[in-house]
């Protein structure tokens, strides 16, 4: 039988992490263990942790704020190295719903295990699209259009927002990038295995989960609030970094995208449009001399040689 890790990444949001845990310890007709990796909180995640008598709980500490990139690289190289076969990730704001892990299973069987990640459809609160985590579906999706009656629909990104892996698609893509910090590292990792691994990779519809977040809207530099400007530093040098390595073709996605966020900036921005601007214009100098290293991870040989026995 596969063993199923979920891990989730957490910092300072302990009652969102609490209603996470309960949802992932009440999922029906399957089970995981729960690795939880805090990122140094400092509200009191560590003691609720500790103080958790729940023996399919398991927590590290990261010892500082490693961002969200540096929480899934933690987590997900212990999930690998534990040995387990299926790693199920997502942050502390995410309610599974009660099938979305046996919806997910059940995806799994049906290809056999042959994909690079399963990504479940994301609601919000009130049960419509969370926009933040729009998968994208790829232009091809009909080369499998057989298994649309299945709830199966090829996507190139998706967000990590309750994704499912094999461990033997993170040895073969390496690990989430931990020097993106936050921001574009589940965008790069999704991508670099679709478009620069060619994996096959897909929205899982039948498999759902609510993204806990207080408004239902996506990010924009040119409509967001002054104190979240400085964020996009992140963004804009992350991204300069994922479509560089899918040549010419993501190299020119790049620049348009930059060009019509600077366009949306001086039409639309409410204020400080300079400082907007220059963070878009010098993340796409400074992005490139920012070459971060893949990191690779390998599980046990003797999960290995399990794996192999049952044609996995």
């Amino acid at each position: 039988m596969e063993r199923v890790a979920a891990v989730v990444v957490t910092y300072n949001r302990k009652e969102l992490l609490a209603q996470c845990i309960e949802a992932l310890l009440g999922q029906q007709n399957a089970v995981c263990d729960i690795l939880i990796v805090d990122n140094a909180s400092t509200d009191g995640t560590g003691a609720y942790l500790a103080a958790l008598n729940e023996p399919r709980v398991h927590s590290r500490s990261t010892g500082a704020n490693l961002g969200g990139a540096g929480g899934f690289n933690f987590g997900m190289r212990w999930a690998v190295e534990a040995g387990y076969d299926l790693v199920w990730i997502m942050d502390d704001d995410t309610l599974p719903h009660p099938d979305s892990l046996a919806q997910l299973l059940a995806a799994h069987t049906r290809l056999g295990g042959n994909y690079g990640f399963l990504s479940s459809a994301v609601l919000w609160t009130d049960g419509t699209e969370c926009k933040m985590n729009r998968q994208k579906i790829k232009k091809n999706f009909y080369e499998h259009v057989e298994l649309l009656r299945h709830g199966l629909i090829l996507v190139e990104q998706a967000t990590f927002v309750s994704l499912l892996f094999p461990a033997a698609a993170i040895e073969k893509a390496g690990l989430p990038i931990r020097d993106f910090f936050i921001w574009g590292d589940d965008i790069e990792y999704t991508r670099r295995m679709t478009v620069r691994l060619g994996l096959p990779c897909y929205l899982a519809g039948q498999s759902q989960v609510t993204h806990v977040m207080k408004e239902n809207s996506g990010s924009s530099i040119a409509l967001d609030s002054p104190e979240r400007i400085s964020r996009y530093r992140y963004a804009f040098r992350n991204e300069n970094y994922t479509y560089r390595h899918e040549g010419v073709r993501g190299v020119c996605y790049y620049i348009a995208k930059c060009g019509l966020n600077l366009c949306r900036i001086w039409a639309k921005a409410p204020g400080q449009r300079l400082r907007r601007s220059w963070i878009i214009l010098s993340r796409m100098v400074s992005g490139l001399w920012f070459n971060p290293k893949v990191e690779q991870v390998r599980r046990p040989e003797a999960a290995v040689d399990s794996a192999e026995g049952t044609g996995n």
